[in-house]
């Protein structure tokens, strides 16, 4: 097991990440208006709780509230009736309570590997709405892709082996903040 991440590394990259949206969404030539219409969704379990502190960092920084919903993918993903599966997926509530229309949508995940998980969560996005863009954001971004899929964010980038976990750990479900290799 190799930690790659401590808690002020992630700290640190909460912080990047607000900026780089901030810039991104919220910063216009002076002849426009600010688009300040976003919203936060993060993708259970681990998003979620990145989506809640991004959320917070961006209603400081914008001195408005920015919006923060919960989605569950489960009955999105693509492995669901997998002959391979033998455990029953559980499936969770998706809790966004503001509609997504017409808002820029950052979407969160922990880690961005395959780009199943983000497809799915685009897929359940759509059926809730038509957002006027989906951005998407992590906290580890490692290569792996088996679709074309890519983050708009990433804090920080692996080249972790396939055969490889990327775990990631948070003080609001695990007690603590790092994130490890195993």
């Amino acid at each position: 097991m190799k930690a790659i991440l401590d808690s002020g590394q992630i700290e640190q990259i909460l912080q990047d990440l607000t900026s780089h949206i901030i810039l991104d969404c919220c910063q216009t030539s002076s002849d426009t208006p600010p688009r300040l219409d976003i919203a936060v969704i993060g993708i259970r379990s681990r998003g979620e709780v990145l989506a809640q502190r991004l959320s917070s960092r961006l209603s400081r920084k914008l001195g408005k509230d920015v919006p923060c919903g919960t989605l569950d993918i489960t009955l999105y993903r693509d492995d669901l009736n997998s002959p391979h599966g033998t455990a029953q997926p559980q499936v969770r509530t998706t809790e966004i309570g503001f509609d997504i229309d017409d808002k820029i949508i950052i979407l969160i995940d922990d880690v961005l590997y395959t780009g199943r998980s983000a497809r799915a969560a685009m897929d359940a996005l759509i059926d809730l709405g038509r957002p006027k863009a989906i951005k998407l954001a992590v906290l580890v971004d490692r290569l792996g892709r088996e679709l074309p899929i890519q983050a708009d964010y990433a804090g920080y980038k692996t080249d972790a082996a396939p055969d490889k976990l990327v775990q990631v750990s948070l003080v609001e479900s695990d007690g603590k903040d790092e994130v490890v290799i195993e």
